[in-house]
């Protein structure tokens, strides 16, 4: 469980959180509420999110509840290091869609003592490691990460399973697209892709091995 680290006045350095987990699961929400609370103890604070994200609002970061917070879209990770330079606290939303220098960003700031604080997640719907999250993970000071339910078995779900047949790794959507999967269920469920997939070039082969099965 993540503890907010109290300040050492006499280290000036920041350092890094990092909220990950599956579609769903809160991450956003999560870090709206710290985002806030040093808003309300009067810390300079910028948010800023990738300007590819537009579902709910061009500038707002929101979560799936609707809690909302002003950011600044930005095109790139560099972009941060030179808007966020005077800041107390860098908040980062959907990180997984910035380039690879979001790890050195984020590092840099946290060096000038900013505490920086990020949230994206940390698998693709393919079940891989998304982006640069594994990085960011590995050199954070802290990491919380948060799940969602799964819609099919109701255990907790860390999988962010795609309902649609598209194959573009950025896709951006809600519902209709995406749906928090268990493990058990997410296991099932990209089974039952590949034994389609097989149907549709060679419906002979999936005859053969139904009945190999049941002999």
């Amino acid at each position: 469980m993540f503890l907010e680290n109290t300040v050492n006045h006499k280290e000036q350095f920041g350092w890094i959180e990092v909220i990950c987990g599956s579609m769903f699961s809160g991450k956003t929400e999560e870090l709206i509420r710290r985002l806030k609370r040093a808003q309300f103890a009067k810390q300079k604070v910028e948010i800023f999110k990738p300007a590819i994200d537009i579902r709910y609002d061009d500038e707002m970061v929101v979560s799936h509840d609707a809690n909302e917070i002003r950011s600044t879209p930005v095109p790139a990770a560099a972009n941060i290091r030179i808007l966020a330079d005077t800041c107390d606290v860098v908040g980062i939303d959907e990180a997984q869609f910035f380039d690879d220098e979001i790890v050195s960003v984020c590092n840099d700031l946290a060096n000038k003592g900013i505490r920086v604080i990020v949230a994206g997640l940390d698998m693709d719907f393919k079940g891989n490691p998304f982006g640069p999250m594994p990085a960011l993970m590995a050199t954070a000071e802290y990491v919380t990460k948060v799940h969602a339910v799964c819609t099919r078995t109701g255990n907790l779900a860390q999988f962010s399973y795609r309902k649609s047949s598209k194959d573009d790794l950025v896709l951006l959507g809600e519902t209709e697209e995406y749906e928090p999967l268990s493990r058990a269920a997410y296991y099932k469920a990209t089974l039952k892709e590949k034994v389609r997939e097989i149907e549709v070039k060679d419906p002979k082969e999936v005859s053969k091995n139904s009945n190999t099965q049941n002999e």
